[in-house]
C-alpha cells in the first residue's frame, strides 16, 4: 500500500462499510438471546482505530501509547500514567514499586505486611505473595461488599507497612478514611480501581486518594483494548519506578525507537559497569516487559471519548434491576457505600442463607433462561486452594467473606443491555423466588 491519504481512506471507509455489513442481529428473544454478565461495547469507530492503527505497522508502543497515558491521567486527574498489558500487571508493577531500592528506608522488604480484603479478585493479592510480603485479610460488609476503616485500622500493626484494596464492583470503599489512616501511619495506600472507573467518594473520583492507583482495560471494564492495564500517581519519583519496572528494569527513559532522550547516552557509570556504558542498557531494577501496543491505546483512545455514556448507561441500568427487585424477599440487595457515587460494574446478590432455595439454585434457574452469572470473584481468598499454606495474618472472624463464598452471585449492567433485558432479568428472579412460596 502506498502513503497515499486518499487509498487509507479509501481503506477505512471500507471498514465502516464492512461494520455496518457485518452488524448482529440486535433482536432480544426471551430465553434464547444469550445475556452477558459482562462484554464490551465497540463501534463502527473502534473498529476504525484499530485497522487505522494496524496500517502505520507501529506494532510496539508509540504515538497512540503516549496519547492515551497523557489523556487518562488528565481523565483520572493524575500526573503520570503508565499503559500495561494487562490490569493484573498494573498491580503487579503498583506493588513492586514500593520495594524499590530508590525509596530508602521506606521500601518494601521481604517479610513486611500489607492489609487487603478477603473477599476480592486474586490479582489484588498475589504481587503482595509475589513480592515476599505477607498478606493481612480483613472482612467485609455484606451490604456494600467493602471493608470499613474500622476493620483496617484493627489490622495496622508493627509490620504494616502497605494497604491495597479494590473498589468492589465500582462501589468505592471508605477510601478517604482508609487514605488518613494511611497518612497518620506513614503507609503506601494503592487503589485497585479496576471495577470503578468514574465512581466517587465525598465528590473525588477514586483513584485519586492512594500513592498509586491500579486501572484493567479487559472487555469486562468501563473501557477496553482487549487486554490492557494502567498504573496512574502524581508521586513522579513512584512514577519513575513503576516505569523502569514495566520496560525491563532499565535505567534510560528513551520511548521505544528514540535514542539519547538524556543528552548523556555515553556519560554515566552506575554500579559496577565501566564509565560510560551505554544507558540504554544499563538496568537498575529486577524489572520485566509489561507493555501495551499501539494498536491497544488506539482502540482505548476511541472508548475513552465514549467513557461518560458508559458510566451513565452502567448507572441507570444498576438502578432499573435495584427497582425491580426491591422487596423480593430472600434477597439481600446491594446497597452504594455513604457519601459515594459508584460507576456500578456488576450487580450483585446475596441469597438470604434462611431463604426457602439457595444461590446455586437461583443461579441454575437464571443460567437456564441465558441469564449469565458470575460469582462474586474468588469469595473468600484463603479458601481457594492456591492460597492454602501461603503465609497471611487474619484480624477478625471472616465471617461475611465466607457468606460471600457460600451464598453471593452477580449478574449484568454493562452497557450492551437493553432496558427489555434487564426487565427480562428482574422478572425472571421475582418468577423463581414466587414459585419457591
Amino acid at each position: 500500500m502506498s502513503d497515499n491519504p486518499d487509498s487509507k481512506e479509501l481503506v477505512l471507509d471500507q471498514v465502516r462499510q464492512y461494520h455496518r455489513e457485518t452488524a448482529p442481529n440486535r433482536e432480544f428473544v426471551p430465553g434464547v438471546t444469550e445475556i452477558w454478565p459482562s462484554g464490551a461495547v465497540l463501534d463502527e469507530e473502534d473498529r476504525v482505530a484499530i485497522v487505522e492503527a494496524a496500517l502505520t505497522m507501529r506494532i510496539a508502543a508509540g504515538p497512540s501509547s503516549k496519547k492515551f497515558e497523557s489523556a487518562f491521567a488528565k481523565r483520572l486527574k493524575r500526573r503520570k500514567a503508565h499503559l500495561t498489558n494487562s490490569g493484573s500487571s498494573a498491580n503487579l508493577l503498583a506493588v513492586s514499586s514500593l520495594t524499590s531500592h530508590q525509596l530508602g528506608d521506606r521500601a518494601l522488604k521481604p517479610g513486611d505486611e500489607v492489609i487487603t480484603v478477603a473477599a476480592g479478585f486474586p490479582t489484588t493479592v498475589n504481587p503482595i505473595l509475589q513480592n515476599g510480603l505477607i498478606p493481612v485479610f480483613v472482612d467485609v460488609d455484606l451490604a456494600t461488599y467493602n471493608t470499613t476503616a474500622d476493620r483496617v485500622a484493627r489490622a495496622i500493626g508493627p509490620k504494616t507497612r502497605a494497604i491495597i484494596i479494590a473498589h468492589a464492583l465500582g462501589n468505592p470503599f471508605e477510601v478517604a478514611e482508609v487514605a488518613q489512616l494511611a497518612k497518620d501511619h506513614g503507609l503506601f495506600l494503592i487503589e485497585d480501581n479496576c471495577d470503578a472507573v468514574g465512581s466517587t467518594y465525598d465528590g473525588q473520583i477514586t483513584g485519586t486518594f492512594g500513592d498509586l492507583t491500579t486501572v484493567s482495560f479487559y472487555p469486562a471494564h468501563h473501557l477496553t483494548m482487549g487486554e490492557g492495564g494502567c498504573v496512574l500517581t502524581s508521586n513522579l519519583g513512584l512514577a519513575r519506578i513503576v516505569e523502569s519496572l514495566r520496560d525491563w528494569g532499565r535505567d534510560c527513559w528513551c520511548e521505544p525507537g528514540k535514542n539519547n532522550t538524556c543528552f548523556k547516552r555515553f556519560e554515566y557509570q552506575m554500579g559496577n559497569l565501566p564509565a560510560g556504558y551505554d544507558h540504554k542498557y544499563i538496568f537498575s531494577h529486577v524489572g520485566y516487559n509489561l507493555k501495551g501496543t499501539d494498536i491497544q491505546a488506539a482502540l482505548g483512545l476511541t472508548q475513552l471519548d465514549k467513557l461518560d455514556g458508559f458510566i451513565e448507561a452502567r448507572r441507570r441500568n444498576w438502578r432499573r434491576l435495584r427497582e425491580g427487585l426491591d422487596g423480593v424477599p430472600g434477597l439481600m440487595l446491594p446497597e452504594p457505600t455513604p457519601r459515594s457515587e459508584p460507576s456500578w460494574f456488576g450487580f450483585v446478590i446475596t441469597v438470604d442463607p434462611e431463604a426457602r432455595f439457595t444461590r446455586a439454585e437461583l443461579v441454575a434457574h437464571l443460567e437456564e433462561r441465558k441469564i449469565g452469572t458470575r460469582r462474586l470473584f474468588a469469595g473468600n481468598l484463603t479458601r481457594q486452594p492456591a492460597y492454602i499454606g501461603q503465609p497471611h495474618r487474619i484480624v477478625g472472624e471472616l465471617t461475611n467473606s465466607d457468606v460471600i463464598t457460600e451464598h453471593t452471585f452477580w449478574i449484568g449492567i454493562y452497557p450492551g443491555l437493553t432496558d427489555e433485558m434487564l426487565d427480562y432479568m428482574t422478572a425472571t428472579i421475582k418468577e423463581f423466588v414466587a414459585q419457591r412460596g
